[in-house]
C-alpha cells in the first residue's frame, strides 16, 4: 500500500466501484488508485478483502471497507461539498441494489441466468418508469440537485440502457434519459472513467480524486 494514501481498488465498467469512485472524486479524498482484472485479482486485494469483488478501500490505518455504498458515505463523511448525503433514498438504493439488479443481470446476460431477457427487461423498464416520474417531478431523483441516490443508481441505469440503446431511446421515458444523459456528459463522470492498466505491485502510484 501506497505509505501515506488509501488504497481504491476499482474496476472502470462495474456499476459498483463506478459509484464509489463518483463519491471519492466529489469529496476528493486523495487515494492510491488500483485497476483490477477480474479474472487475475491481485494477491493484495484479496488479502484485505476475501470477497474478491471491487469496490475495496483499504484506509492508511489498515481499515477495510469494502462496500461500495459504504466507500461512499465514508468518503462523503469526510468532505461532501454538494450535500450528497442529504439526497439519499435508502429504500431507493436498495430496489435498485436487488429488484433492479436481479432484472439487469438477467436481461444482459440471459446466457449466463439461463433467463428470457425480454421477461426481465421489462421488469427492469416498470423500475425505470417510477424513477422517470420522480426525475420528472424533482429534477433528480431525491430533489434539483444531484445527491447520493442519483449517483448510487446512475451506473445501473447506463449499464441497462446500454444493452440496447435504440430500445431504451423508444421508451417512453424522456425526464430519465435527460437525466441519465445529463450525468453521462458530466465532468465528474468523465473524469472517474479515465482507462488504466491493471495494476501489478511495484506499479507507480495512480492518484485519485
Amino acid at each position: 500500500m501506497s505509505a501515506d494514501l488509501p488504497v481504491l481498488y476499482s474496476f472502470r465498467r462495474c456499476p459498483y466501484a463506478m459509484r464509489a469512485r463518483l463519491a471519492v472524486k466529489v469529496a476528493g479524498l486523495a487515494c492510491a488508485l488500483r485497476e483490477v482484472k477480474l479474472a487475475a485479482k491481485p494477491a493484495a486485494m484479496l488479502d484485505a478483502s476475501p470477497k474478491g469483488t471491487v469496490p475495496v478501500l483499504v484506509l492508511r490505518d489498515g481499515t477495510v471497507i469494502a462496500q461500495s455504498l459504504d466507500v461512499m458515505r465514508h468518503a462523503l463523511a469526510r468532505h461532501d461539498p454538494e450535500g450528497w448525503l442529504e439526497r439519499d433514498d435508502a429504500a431507493l438504493v436498495a430496489r435498485n441494489d436487488g429488484a433492479f439488479k436481479h432484472h439487469l443481470d438477467r436481461y444482459k446476460y440471459p446466457e449466463r441466468h439461463a433467463s428470457d431477457p425480454l421477461e426481465h427487461r421489462a421488469a427492469g423498464c416498470a423500475i425505470l418508469a417510477d424513477l422517470d416520474a420522480r426525475v420528472a417531478a424533482n429534477g433528480q431523483l431525491c430533489g434539483p440537485t444531484r445527491g447520493l441516490a442519483d449517483m448510487a443508481i446512475v451506473p445501473f441505469v447506463r449499464q441497462f440502457a446500454a444493452t440496447d440503446r435504440a430500445w431504451f431511446d423508444a421508451q417512453d421515458l424522456p425526464a430519465l434519459r435527460r437525466w441519465l444523459d445529463g450525468h453521462l456528459a458530466s465532468e465528474l463522470f468523465a473524469s472517474v472513467m479515465d482507462k488504466y492498466a491493471p495494476w501489478q505491485p511495484g506499479d507507480a502510484t495512480v492518484r485519485f480524486g
